[in-house]
């Protein structure tokens, strides 16, 4: 007698299943769960030396932005090309093609532990630093709800992306380097697009993380207009959705030998 099964129950069947990986891996785990944790606490001096009242701004509305920023970049983009390249040379994404799910189930199924966790480690920063910067209640708490999703589902999609050019584990580390490095850099992670030159900002507003923090930032302090809001919105939509189109059509499922 077959058992029928639901898209539903499949991807929570294969979720388990990379929860208990993830569970074993202690480098992933490392790098998903203690570096985004560990990180802003090493920008606190730097923000100290900042003007950021000048710009509006407080340790709190800069410094968690950033560790969300941290969770994302680390605690999800960087662990799942790990996760996604792991897998397809381990030959397992080839096996569960053979079998009742789908591509996309697949796909979804394996991010979601490392999805869940970079959503806990965000809801754990932001219980933290509204107890340790004294940071105010947001003024607009769905805009930051909103840029922490999409940023769940835009660091998904270029991981899986980036682990399509990526040969082995070990060179993980080194195909996610360029876009965490620039994300940190000019995204407003580390330096708030604010303190930045008007011309330089403006461009910097065009980089795949800038509107996630952005959206952020704005959902605390409340001074992100309409059209900023809806500018990077817009942003964000335009690298997600390119970039869930380019891993149906590029990601490798057969191992890079």
């Amino acid at each position: 007698m077959s058992t029928l099964t639901t898209p539903a129950g499949r991807l929570g069947a294969l979720a388990r299943a990379e929860f208990t990986l993830l569970g074993r891996s202690k480098a992933t785990l490392l790098t998903a769960v203690l570096v985004p944790l560990a990180l802003p606490f090493s920008l606190r001096s730097v923000v100290d030396d900042m003007d950021v009242e000048k710009a509006g701004l407080s340790i709190g509305t800069v410094l968690l932005p950033a560790a969300i920023g941290f969770a994302l970049l680390f605690g999800v983009y960087s662990a799942l090309v790990a996760v996604f390249t792991a897998r397809r040379e381990e030959l397992v994404l080839k096996r569960l093609r053979t079998g009742e799910l789908g591509d996309v189930e697949i796909l979804c199924g394996t991010a979601l532990p490392i999805g869940a966790t970079g959503l806990v480690q965000s809801l754990v920063l932001i219980a933290g630093s509204t107890a340790l910067l004294d940071l105010p209640a947001p003024h607009a708490p769905y805009l930051a709800v909103l840029g922490l999703l999409l940023g769940l589902v835009m660091c998904a999609a270029l991981a899986a992306l980036t682990a399509a050019v990526t040969r082995t584990v070990e060179s993980a580390q080194v195909t996610s380097l360029p876009f965490v490095l620039l994300s940190m850099a000019l995204s407003g992670v580390t330096v708030p697009l604010e303190l930045l030159p008007d011309r330089l900002a403006s461009v910097c507003e065009l980089l795949p993380l800038s509107p996630v923090i952005t959206l952020v930032r704005g959902g605390w302090t409340g001074t992100l207009s309409l059209y900023e809001a809806l500018g990077a919105l817009a942003t964000a939509v335009a690298w997600t959705v390119p970039a869930v189109f380019a891993v149906g059509r590029w990601f490798r499922w057969e191992p890079r030998r």
